[in-house]
């Protein structure tokens, strides 16, 4: 199972691709995705240049949960820098 990624342009803020094709600032929102569709759904992504930036897969487990060497990477992108904490991403 894969979930879409990227960077909203506006403000640069980590977002996912939902439900719908509408991108959601949750993770938990984020549409899953088999591995047979999710290159078509990558490439849709990408087309929409206006709106995000970077977009790419990421490896969820069945329930949705990161899974493996990811799920760090994904923590700083999301949450910011891990040494200090006045470093650290405002709520969206």
């Amino acid at each position: 199972m894969k979930i879409i990624t990227a960077n909203r342009l506006q403000d640069g803020a980590v977002i996912y691709l939902g439900a719908g094709d509408e991108w959601v600032v949750s993770q938990a929102d984020a549409a899953t995705y088999s591995d047979a569709d999710a290159k078509s759904a990558l490439g849709a992504a990408h087309a929409r240049v206006k709106e995000i930036t970077d977009a790419y897969l990421v490896e969820v487990d069945e329930g949705g949960a990161l899974s493996g060497r990811e799920r760090l990477r994904e923590s700083i992108r999301r949450e910011g820098p891990t040494v200090r904490e006045d470093l650290a991403r405002a709520e969206i």
